[in-house]
């Protein structure tokens, strides 16, 4: 027997993934924020992942992100995942690749679910599965002159 839902909002959002690209430039909050608004939703979570000036111990001068083909499809899969799992009225992630520089923004997602606990959850879920699962790797190049490349994201 279906639920019974008091309220239309209540309803689920016909595809909550809104919005899912890989992209050489730059990253707008603003835009994956309303991409993953919903009149039914109580709470928003959003992440924002930035290029800091340091990675274990070591002065970071240049970083580049690139990716595998498939990623495009790895991210809509990790997505679908989230909206399985959580009670998802809209989602939107957003990863650049590139050459970046210190302060720009790497990667944003944002989930919104009904209630605030739900959102930071499924938005916790989804970077953390993005960053495991989806082929993007960065390159990282040190002040030394020394450089490494991490595994996805």
């Amino acid at each position: 027997m279906a639920p019974i839902l008091d309220h239309p909002g209540e309803q689920a959002a016909q595809d909550p993934i809104r919005l899912l690209e890989i992209r050489d430039t730059p990253l707008s909050v603003d835009e994956i924020f309303r991409a993953a608004g919903d009149d039914a939703a109580g709470g928003t979570a959003l992440f924002v992942g930035t290029v800091r000036n340091h990675d274990g111990g070591q002065d970071v001068g240049a970083l580049g992100y690139s990716c595998h083909p498939s990623a495009q499809d790895e991210m809509r899969r990790v997505a679908e995942k989230v909206v399985a799992e959580f009670p998802v009225r809209a989602l939107a992630a957003v990863h650049r690749v590139g050459e970046l520089e210190v302060g720009d923004l790497a990667v944003v997602v944002a989930v919104s679910c009904p209630h605030r606990a739900e959102a930071f959850a499924a938005c916790r879920k989804l970077i953390d599965d993005l960053k495991h699962e989806v082929p993007i790797w960065k390159h990282q190049r040190f002040s030394d002159g020394t450089e490494e490349w991490v595994g996805a994201c």
